[in-house]
């Protein structure tokens, strides 16, 4: 395992990410910036903080909505005469709305990459915020909200988080509600997009075929576009500890069931690397992890069975799901709360921390292959309050993990055994 990580850690720092910073009408903005000559190409993301989902305040699905509005083109050309534009040279720029960020992605070769920033620069400068394009994004967004009411997984993971975050934000579907959708104006997509596209939540993130002299001169030209702002302090949202459970029937051959409860964690955590060694044991491994063990390969009552956490600047919270034949039901949502009683109490075994270990340490070259891999977790690293290559930091307490260390930090996890129920069944 040693060998293992040796061999990531030579193969990572010869193409290591770095954080430089521009500035642009007195605000320092943070690059995070790699050079990788593979591929003649070039990728750069607009990072907005603090700006996603999030944000929606009463109107469930405006962050979703905004950037479906600015994939519209720009008021000059339009959808389709943007889109041609972009085609004809190979151009991807696109927009989406997470959690908490809010990012406008651009990438083309790298002979063309001037004209992708030019283009990149007129939607920011004018995009197409019309009355016709908000009438054309609100049909497309209810036609997918209707059809996501036939989607049975969806619909339980949803009741889920509204039992887990009841009262907030998180409680809403990032894609909003038929209700919602009506309900949101152009004027709220033009305020929000007006609030959140400000220097001062800014990062940029760029990789490719260019030196790091062409990447700041890129960063700058986007930024000038960018107006002062506020970047509104992320809350953390706790989740409920209150065990509630919700039914909700449909005309279904299977039980969709999932399950949910606090993690307490904070994406800083130090300790978080065991959560990724216990929550693999547990659930995230497939064959092998002990819920799958139990609920499949013994008792045959779900076709898969998993587990993992969610740890977020804003919120954390542990979670799983299985499908199961309707009258298997109560027996396996008994069988997952057993497994995850004993998980707390007992721990997990010196055998099942090696297997763990063999497959993290193992399988990290398949995370880091692509330069948007090495990107993201980049970006992820600095979001986290994490130095640039602490993952590779990671792999060594992972490796180096102890048996007695792990289950005293699982057994200090019993709030997971605090499990919300969401059951979409006949």
């Amino acid at each position: 395992m040693r060998n293992i990580v040796i061999l990531i850690f030579l193969g990572v720092t010869l193409m290591a990410s770095k954080i430089i910073n521009v500035e642009v009408k007195g605000v320092n903005v943070p690059i995070i910036y790699e050079h990788d000559t593979q591929l003649p190409i070039v990728s750069m993301q607009l990072v907005l903080k603090n700006s996603g989902t999030i944000n929606d305040g009463n109107l469930s699905g405006l962050a979703s909505m905004s950037a479906s509005m600015l994939n519209e083109g720009t008021l000059k050309d339009g959808s389709l005469g943007f889109a041609k534009k972009l085609e004809e040279k190979a151009i991807h720029l696109g927009i989406h709305s997470g959690n908490e960020t809010f990012v406008y992605e651009v990438g083309s070769l790298r002979n063309v990459f001037d004209d992708a920033i030019s283009y990149l620069n007129q939607l920011l400068e004018a995009p197409n915020l019309t009355k016709d394009s908000l009438k054309k994004v609100k049909i497309s967004t209810v036609g997918t909200i209707t059809q996501k009411l036939n989607d049975f997984d969806y619909i339980a993971s949803t009741e889920l988080k509204s039992l887990l975050f009841r009262g907030t934000v998180l409680a809403n579907t990032s894609i909003g509600t038929l209700e919602s959708v009506d309900a949101i104006s152009l004027k709220n997509i033009k305020d929000f997009v007006k609030e959140i596209l400000v220097l001062e939540r800014a990062v940029i993130v760029i990789g490719g075929d260019i030196s790091q002299s062409e990447a700041e001169n890129y960063a700058k030209n986007v930024l000038k576009n960018l107006s002062h702002g506020k970047l509104e302090e992320l809350q953390y949202i706790e989740t409920s500890m209150d065990v509630n459970s919700s039914v909700i029937k449909k005309e279904t051959e299977q039980a969709y069931i999932y399950f949910g409860a606090p993690f307490n964690m904070r994406a800083a955590d130090a300790d978080y690397y065991k959560a990724r060694v216990g929550i693999h044991i547990l659930g995230a491994g497939g064959f092998g992890s002990r819920l799958m063990e139990e609920i499949r390969v013994k008792r045959g009552l779900a076709y898969s069975a998993y587990a993992r956490v969610s740890v977020n600047n804003s919120h954390s919270y542990f979670s799983g799901y299985l499908q199961t034949k309707l009258e298997n039901q109560d027996e396996a949502m008994k069988i997952v709360k057993e497994v995850i009683s004993s998980y707390v109490s007992k721990g997990v075994t010196q055998v099942e921390l090696d297997a763990a270990k063999k497959f993290l340490l193992g399988s990290e070259p398949l995370r880091v292959e692509t330069l948007s891999q090495r990107l993201s977790r980049a970006f992820s690293e600095y979001y986290k309050g994490k130095e640039l290559g602490y993952s590779l930091q990671e792999l060594e307490y992972i490796e180096k993990l102890e048996l007695s260390d792990l289950n005293e930090f699982i057994r200090n996890h019993g709030e997971i055994m605090q499990l919300s129920v969401a059951v979409v069944t006949k």
